[in-house]
């Protein structure tokens, strides 16, 4: 439910719509615009919103109050009309920007990671990404460098100047992932690992929530409202595809009918991966352009110095001479949708 004031409504006002909210047993939520709104995130129980929506209907400075139809609220436009804008170790992440994270699927050595981290900074990317923890389907798979890898996140994004992104496993690992990155990943397998969503909401940290690939739209913004409710207004939602019908061609269908759909029904910035969507790195320039297109505001691109040494996605992981071909694409492109990309230190409109 959702409360939306008068625009010379005064602070007794407001104060008495809060009041009556909570004389209810329900927490009322300031939300702050061109229009002050007080929401009440919490589900109000069926044979008491019509009563409370007529109460409250009457009072002072009150415009209008409506019903928020989806499942999720705080996730939802209709709770939260503006765009969010997350702001992470200085890269502003929606709103205008198009943003590109990018680097190895595996932190496996400080020289790899630097490495790519100079590759990706020099062609425009504002995000370094590496795994320090690689969930795997085959547990003789490459698993990661664990906490050594985050140090060698940590060393290599403060000597390059990059903010960085690492994926969180379990929830007990969530304060020591966040002491050495800018922004915790939760992956597409830990996209309903409730425990960790409460834990990664109450570190309040910049979180980029990963689509299950079995997901459907309502479950991954459900996901999203867990981090939201917890606490934590910085969450970023990331389309990584869906299980394809036919995996002869691809690893995952990228699904970019879900941008404009995740546009259109929540304020959360939407980041795509290409790389994971399709699993093949010729295509990954392709599906990135689209995903501009489509008004998503970053991307995710898995980035390796040398693909043919790669411990894990060697397939899908992108050279750098076709990475900076790719930047190059995207920059172009940008004048015609009318996004900026932002470059190193500055942000410049093409």
């Amino acid at each position: 439910m959702v409360v939306v004031m008068k625009a010379d409504a005064t602070d007794a006002d407001i104060n008495g719509v809060c009041a009556v909210i909570e004389e209810h047993g329900l927490e009322p939520l300031l939300m702050p615009g061109n229009v002050m709104a007080i929401g009440i995130p919490s589900e109000v129980p069926t044979d008491l919103r019509e009563p409370l929506q007529q109460k409250l209907q009457i009072l002072p400075g009150v415009s209008k109050v409506t019903q928020v139809s989806r499942p999720f609220k705080l996730a939802s436009r209709e709770f939260h009309s503006q765009d969010t804008i997350v702001r992470a170790g200085g890269v502003e992440i929606g709103g205008e920007r198009f943003v590109v994270m990018a680097g190895p699927c595996s932190i496996e050595s400080y020289e790899q990671l630097k490495s790519a981290a100079e590759i990706v900074k020099a062609n425009g990317a504002t995000v370094l990404r590496g795994g320090a923890f690689k969930p795997r389907t085959s547990p003789y798979s490459f698993q990661g460098l664990a906490i050594e890898g985050l140090r060698i996140m940590q060393q290599v994004g403060k000597e390059v100047g990059i903010t960085t992104v690492s994926e969180v496993m379990s929830p007990d690992m969530v304060e020591t992932v966040a002491e050495h990155v800018d922004i915790l990943q939760i992956g597409a397998r830990s996209m309903q690992n409730f425990p960790l969503l409460i834990e990664a909401g109450k570190s309040g940290k910049p979180t980029l929530l990963k689509r299950g690939m079995w997901a459907p739209i309502d479950d991954f913004l459900l996901a999203a409202e867990y981090l939201l409710a917890h606490g934590n207004p910085n969450v970023m939602l990331c389309e990584r595809g869906v299980t394809p019908l036919d995996k002869s061609y691809t690893r995952n269908t990228l699904d970019l009918a879900a941008i404009p759909v995740l546009k259109e029904h929540s304020h959360l910035p939407v980041i795509v991966d290409p790389s994971h969507g399709t699993g093949v790195a010729k295509y990954v320039k392709s599906m990135s352009l689209a995903a501009l297109a489509a008004g998503a505001d970053g991307l995710m691109v898995e980035v390796h110095p040398d693909p043919r040494t790669a411990l894990s996605d060697a397939a899908q992981a992108l050279p750098p001479d076709s990475f900076a071909e790719m930047m190059s694409a995207l920059r172009e492109m940008s004048a015609v949708t009318g996004r900026s990309m932002t470059m190193g230190a500055r942000s410049s409109r093409i």
